[in-house]
């Protein structure tokens, strides 16, 4: 089992790269939270990796932080949820606000996440609420007060009638511009993003 890979970024898109690792290039397929932290081509790269065996292929997949490693494991692990889905379904949502949602038994915020529909997001809620806990609680490159900041802000925007996937994208936006911001100039920059 490949469990992890450190090499040279020779080719990304949003939901693949390729990995030179000693002459050998791995094809790894991604989320979009971690092809937000790569570097530029050329540039080295650590991945946890998960190897995906079936009958007539092998896939990998690969994660910026072992939190998000842990909970693809534990996804795929629930009835219908494959690597595909659960690859996109880590694109949709962070870790954290994942566990959140599932902890919280919050089925809006989950059918939320594209290819997410009403029943699949209650098996996750059933399935999943106690298996949780095992996931590491290493925020996704960021800490607990942005988390915080970030949720809340991506609420207040939702409240104002945006969409959901629409108000996460421009608060990670305005975050990334302004780390300090607290969560006043956090809303008032997406705000000016989303009204663009």
């Amino acid at each position: 089992m490949i469990g992890h890979l450190t090499g040279k970024i020779i080719s990304k898109k949003p939901t693949q790269i390729i990995v030179d690792v000693n002459g050998v290039g791995y094809l790894v397929n991604i989320t979009i939270p971690t092809f937000e932290k790569l570097e530029e081509l050329g540039k080295s790269v650590s991945l946890f990796t998960y190897l995906n065996v079936k009958e007539d292929a092998l896939a990998l997949y690969g994660f910026s932080t072992l939190s998000e490693k842990e909970m693809f494991e534990i996804l795929i692990s629930v009835n219908g949820i494959g690597p595909k889905l659960a690859q996109s379904i880590l694109s949709g949502i962070q870790v954290e606000e994942l566990k959140d949602a599932l902890r919280n038994a919050n089925l809006s915020r989950i059918i939320a996440v594209p290819g997410i529909g009403r029943k699949t997001g209650e098996r996750l809620l059933i399935e999943l609420r106690d298996k949780i806990e095992n996931v590491s609680d290493e925020f996704t490159g960021i800490s607990q007060a942005e988390y915080s900041v970030r949720n809340d802000a991506v609420s207040a925007l939702t409240s104002l009638g945006y969409n959901h996937k629409s108000a996460e994208n421009a608060v990670r936006q305005a975050i990334n511009s302004n780390a300090a911001a607290g969560i006043e100039e956090v809303i008032k920059e997406a705000l000016a993003l989303l009204n663009r």
